[in-house]
């Protein structure tokens, strides 16, 4: 991990996930959140104040230890306890069935294998349980797509990772999860290429 990953995207990152455009949409992920709760990519605690009030712990999980230090005010200030983890999501150490919701915001754009990372998700699910996530990912217009494909390299090399072209919906069924219920939309005040979203619920598919 290189110098600009450990000291200078994280003061980015703050600044851009801290965009008030942002709160909506990490409320209504959390609304429905319960049980034994997993987040993952939980960074610098940015969804601490919008978990519901009977929320007292949680579990979260980042490969970035350095990003986790930010954080430090935010859990100071929250009633909620988390129980941290600097792990990637690809390989979660949590017996399968372990958890009711699994959160994820604004983080499975980065995550180098999705598919794993996915596919632990469907495995640390209680049977019953919700993977409860918002993401940005690829839009449905084609004039939107080719500006996300030819973008794509330059926004993973200042982002570190981040992909503007991830099909959220399609990767998310094809890893044991059957979705729910699914919001598609554009964020306003920001460029399409950037924000179109996927805002949904999703549970262990049976089949």
């Amino acid at each position: 991990m290189g110098l600009y990953a450990k000291y200078i995207f994280p003061h980015i990152l703050e600044y851009v996930m801290s965009s008030s455009i942002l709160v909506d949409c990490r409320k209504d992920t959390l609304s429905e959140v319960k049980g034994e709760i997993l987040e993952i990519g939980f960074g610098t605690g940015m969804n601490l104040p919008y978990y519901p009030e009977n929320v007292r712990r949680i579990t979260g999980v980042d490969v970035n230890i350095h990003i986790h230090s930010k954080a430090e005010k935010r859990l100071k200030s929250s009633p909620i306890k988390v129980d941290y983890h600097t792990v990637s999501a690809e390989l979660l150490p949590f017996p399968s069935q372990t958890f009711d919701t699994v959160v994820s915001t604004f983080t499975l754009c980065s995550i180098k294998n999705i598919h794993r990372a996915l596919s632990e998700i469907a495995r640390i699910l209680k049977p019953n349980g919700r993977f409860c996530f918002a993401e940005h990912g690829l839009s449905p217009d084609y004039r939107v797509q080719k500006w996300q494909h030819r973008l794509n390299p330059i926004n993973k090399a200042l982002s570190c990772g981040c992909n503007l072209n991830r099909n959220i919906k399609a990767l998310v069924e094809s890893c044991n999860l059957k979705i729910l219920k699914l919001d598609q939309f554009y964020l306003e005040k920001t460029p399409k290429t950037f924000g179109y979203m996927y805002k949904g619920i999703a549970t262990i598919n049976p089949s």
